[in-house]
């Protein structure tokens, strides 16, 4: 008898024939199946076939056209050196195009046109992989709720590339590609704008966030406290007492007043995941175009303090003469 293991058991099940999933229409799955100890430890160890397709085969060409993009011309930017590009590629950045040439389509490419036509290909990379996850779920009969989910995260990603960019006339406006240049992009965008943490929907953004790690850890830990009794098994558990599914509904009952359901917790993780980029999104988007000073916004409307006038009103420096800033035209 196989009994039912969970992540910390050293036993893995592995049928002599591998799963190949039901039969659909227009097969593309591809790959020979094989089993592999080391995702046996976390998950199915069963590896392939997967499921190629023209989408996923386009999906994958034009993300490596850009990620060659980007990183040639942060090699280069290192004179070719092997050695600085590894030592430096955190800090190595592909920069859009240069204020002075507002939205045109292709700018030298020494001076942003890299940067549009990485990022061109980016984009029709995550949109038909989005197509891909779409189909996928259509063929196997399945919800449609990972590809929504997934358009939220790149609702995101194109009001920071594409659609404020746009909206303020200037493509200088988009986030670099790279891993401390992107960070250094949001702390400047940041203080430019009068601290994002005014912002209301960059508030709405964490609590959801931080809501987001709260219920998976709070289901995560439920499911494995209860698995000795069989709690991943969790439509089998609905109807029956005493099973690993009672003990978690009264254990939160006992504990915090009320309990999810099997289904309901997942709906709550859902929707606090895709609302924290579907708030930051629109936080983006109202920024610099709505709004030009969260701070000054929020003691306003009364949600931060008025500062005692010590250096006289606070103005934004955003409307202040140039003269005034010490700045030169």
């Amino acid at each position: 008898m196989a009994y039912y293991q969970n992540i910390f058991t050293q036993v893995q099940v592995r049928p002599r024939v591998p799963e190949h999933g039901i039969p659909i229409s227009a097969d593309a799955r591809v790959g020979k199946p094989f089993n592999s100890y080391l995702f046996g430890l976390i998950g199915n160890g069963q590896v392939g076939p997967i499921y190629g397709g023209y989408l996923g085969a386009l999906s994958l060409a034009c993300g490596l056209i850009a990620f060659e993009i980007i990183g040639l011309n942060m090699w280069a930017s290192v004179n070719w050196d092997p050695v600085q590009f590894v030592r430096q590629l955190p800090w190595l950045a592909l920069e859009p195009p240069l204020p002075k040439h507002g939205l045109k389509v292709l700018p030298p490419l020494n001076e942003g046109g890299w940067w549009l036509i990485a990022g061109f290909f980016l984009t029709v990379s995550i949109l038909l992989w989005w197509l891909r996850l779409y189909r996928r779920a259509r063929a196997l009969g399945l919800g449609t709720h990972v590809p929504w989910a997934f358009a939220s995260a790149i609702w995101l990603y194109l009001v920071l590339g594409f659609i404020r960019p746009l909206m303020m006339g200037s493509w200088s406006e988009a986030v670099p590609f790279g891993i401390f240049p992107h960070l250094d992009w949001t702390a400047a965008f940041s203080l430019r704008y009068g601290n994002l943490f005014y912002n209301p929907f960059h508030m709405l953004s964490i609590v959801f966030l931080y809501g987001s790690t709260l219920l998976f850890a709070m289901h995560g830990g439920t499911i494995l406290a209860c698995s000795r009794y069989g709690a991943e098994r969790e439509i089998d558990q609905i109807v029956d007492r005493g099973t690993a599914t009672e003990r978690a509904a009264l254990f939160w009952r006992w504990t915090m007043g009320f309990n999810a359901t099997m289904e309901s917790v997942h709906r709550w993780a859902w929707w606090f995941a895709v609302l924290t980029t579907l708030t930051g999104g629109i936080g983006i988007l109202l920024t610099g175009t709505v709004v030009d000073n969260w701070y000054l916004w929020a003691v306003k409307h009364g949600v931060a303090p008025a500062y005692p006038e010590v250096f006289g009103p606070i103005q934004d420096p955003l409307k202040l003469p140039l003269k005034a800033t010490g700045a030169t035209p």
